[in-house]
């Protein structure tokens, strides 16, 4: 199945802009319109191939957003860069007037890290006609990781996914728009989260284009032991890990960086298929 377009290069890269004061990684900083808009058009001239919008953190122990706040946070941020920049813009939100509202604007893709859940979502998502981002959690961000368990994690994940997706499709949303995210960090320890990563062709193998979100996240502070702010070496690893595992899309923070390292993906694999 493909719902990305044909100028999208795969691998992509996915650049990450927290239009909120208390992200994990950079909140505050691009709640300011300008700021956003700088932001995007430096990811944009080091190769992004989109750009992530959200109003509302979904970081460990966050609150819910009053809806007026998340309109009021992410629009002015959407309008300017559909203005200014050629980069496809993907919305982070769960709520439906949002979605509505981020499609008028001219957003290409709905990233909901509650699949669709909240009522009114799935009308909303079906009547934009754009892609869906779905994804797996355990419990919510508010107390997500307060003491996540599996008995399989990879047959859990994808189970809920496959479920998902079967219900979105039989509410009239095609399956040729959606897209699967494992919810890296989203109710799951480090040892969940490095079997999903090591385990991530399973979940390609399943049809969908995956997105992987992986970007200086509590994962890669385990392993590394390094705080928010040293983290880009670790994400880059783990993001290259997940191209070269077959995730359509990666979402980071660092996209220069990244952006190397998909360039170097996408390389290796051409350069494969020639001989084939």
């Amino acid at each position: 199945m493909t719902i990305l377009s044909e100028k999208t290069p795969s691998p992509a890269v996915m650049g990450v802009i927290n239009a909120t004061p208390d992200s994990f990684s950079d909140g505050g900083r691009f709640i300011d319109p300008d700021n956003a808009l700088s932001q995007a058009r430096a990811m944009v001239e080091a190769g992004v191939d989109w750009v992530d919008v959200g109003g509302e953190s979904t970081r460990p122990g966050a609150k819910p957003v009053p809806l007026q706040e998340e309109l009021d946070r992410v629009c002015p941020v959407i309008e300017a860069i559909h203005r200014e920049l050629d980069v496809p813009i993907s919305l982070d939100t769960s709520a439906p007037e949002v979605m509505r509202e981020g499609a008028r604007l001219g957003i290409s893709m709905i990233n909901d890290v509650r699949s669709l859940e909240r009522e009114g979502a799935v009308a909303a998502a079906r009547d934009t006609g754009l892609a869906v981002c779905i994804m797996h959690r355990q419990g919510e961000p508010e107390t997500m990781q307060d003491r996540p368990e599996y008995s399989n994690v990879l047959e859990e994940v994808l189970g809920y996914l496959d479920r998902r997706a079967a219900e979105l499709q039989a509410a009239g949303i095609p399956g040729d728009r959606l897209l699967y995210d494992p919810g890296f960090g989203f109710g799951k320890t480090l040892e969940h989260n490095l079997v999903l990563l090591e385990n991530l062709e399973a979940i390609v193998a399943r049809g969908w284009p995956v997105l992987a979100g992986m970007s200086r996240k509590s994962m890669i502070g385990g392993v590394t032991g390094r705080p928010v702010e040293e983290r880009m070496p670790g994400s880059v690893a783990a993001a290259t890990m997940a191209m070269m595992k077959g995730a359509a899309i990666v979402r980071v923070h660092d996209v220069k960086e990244t952006v190397d390292a998909a360039r170097m993906v996408r390389a290796a694999r051409e350069q494969g298929s020639l001989r084939e």
